[in-house]
């Protein structure tokens, strides 16, 4: 099959949509389809298989965080002539109500007769006021779609309230392969067996750092040689109120190490003995959890929605209640006290992260593509769509 993974996010940033559809993609093309990524992207792309559709990209504020998407009229003509020369079997779109490129897609689906039109929705928030009151436009789009997945219940929950239908929860993936390797080493420079605590996000009210900040002053009473580590995509500008708060509240042994590649980022959790996401909340599933869980790191993470769904509470990590920088102290404490706890929730974070590895995760997608292909078929013969674009066998 030829496979469209669209994204509306600029490639050039780290994300967990963009992450999704690469590997994605990656998957497809090992079990023998094309794939193809299409995305603005903000820095010249040089993977052949990624198709850049807008260099124009824009930072937009959005439910607590920042989206740098492409809003340029221009999209649109491009979209069109991609979509004409592309002859897609499937058209796969992530976050297919954001602007610009989704909607692009949405609009010149009809080029593309033979293409199934799916929909995957990430996102989850309490309320959205873009929903309720753009939900008459959004529909004239929504109901292009042939196909509804939600990465988790909550993103279910969320999407139904706006656009009731009948949609497929299928999570997120975790790059198993490489965050489990035995052979990763820890970072050097703070493997001297003092006790690492590893925060891995942007810099956003909604991932929670302060309240971890406010925790680390309870946890250096208790712990003096507690080391801190903040990795994750933010600049020089971004970090400055946190090290105003660092300077402030009087703590040592916070390392604000920035942005990584994914196997430094693999080594980072190696080097934790806890992982931590103290995240506020509108977070529809816990990639960054199921990463430490692949890398052997125990988890203690706030107790919302989307972390439930990856989270035992008490196997594979703790969940705290959002916004207590003393229970999040205490849940770190306990377990930097506890290293017979730490292995075992280690050794079951491992093996419930396999359940999400990419392989996993990939042919489930491929199986609703088929599902949905033979639902088409079924209810409109005249529709044509292709019935010899059959999914390639899975390899063992």
């Amino acid at each position: 099959m030829r496979i469209a993974l669209v994204s509306p996010y600029d490639y050039s940033v780290p994300g967990g949509v963009n992450k999704h559809i690469s590997h994605l993609a990656i998957q497809f093309t090992r079990l023998g389809h094309e794939a193809r990524i299409l995305v603005p992207s903000s820095e010249a792309v040089v993977d052949d298989h990624v198709i850049n559709a807008s260099s124009a990209v824009i930072r937009v504020p959005f439910a607590g965080s920042v989206a740098r998407v492409s809003l340029s009229p221009r999209i649109y003509r491009r979209t069109k002539r991609i979509l004409q020369e592309g002859r897609y079997d499937v058209l796969h779109l992530h976050e297919p109500l954001m602007p610009m490129l989704p909607l692009a897609v949405l609009r010149h689906h009809d080029l593309v007769p033979q293409a199934i039109c799916v929909g995957t929705f990430h996102a989850y928030r309490e309320v959205s006021r873009a929903y309720y009151y753009g939900a008459p436009i959004f529909r004239r789009f929504f109901k292009r779609l042939d196909g509804l997945i939600a990465v988790s219940r909550v993103a279910q929950q969320y999407h139904m309230r706006y656009f009731p239908a009948d949609y497929t929860v299928i999570p997120n993936g975790v790059d198993a392969e490489l965050f489990g390797r035995p052979d990763l080493a820890p970072i050097e420079e703070f493997a001297d067996g003092r006790p690492n605590i590893l925060f891995v996000g942007r810099l956003e009210k909604r991932k929670g750092l302060p309240y971890l900040l406010e925790a680390f002053v309870h946890i250096q009473r208790e712990l003096p040689d507690a080391r801190l580590i903040v990795v994750g995509a933010y600049d020089s500008l971004d970090k400055v109120p946190f090290l105003l708060q660092v300077r402030y509240l009087g703590l040592s042994d916070v390392h604000f190490v920035g942005r990584v590649t994914e196997e430094e980022l693999a080594r980072y959790y190696r080097t934790a003995d806890v992982f931590c996401a103290p995240n506020t909340g509108m977070e529809s599933f816990g990639l960054v959890l199921l990463e430490a869980m692949a890398s052997g790191a125990p988890v203690v993470a706030s107790d919302i929605g989307g972390y439930r769904e990856v989270i035992d509470d008490g196997r594979q990590g703790m969940l705290v209640a959002p916004e207590d920088p003393q229970a999040l102290a205490a849940a770190l404490v306990s377990l930097l006290h506890n290293p017979a706890r730490r292995h075992e929730m280690s050794v079951q974070g491992r093996e419930k992260a396999g359940q999400y590895a990419w392989p996993v995760v990939a042919a489930r997608v491929l199986e609703y593509y088929q599902s949905v292909r033979e639902r088409i078929l079924a209810a409109s013969p005249g529709r044509a769509v292709r019935a010899d674009a059959q999914p390639v066998e899975r390899v063992a």
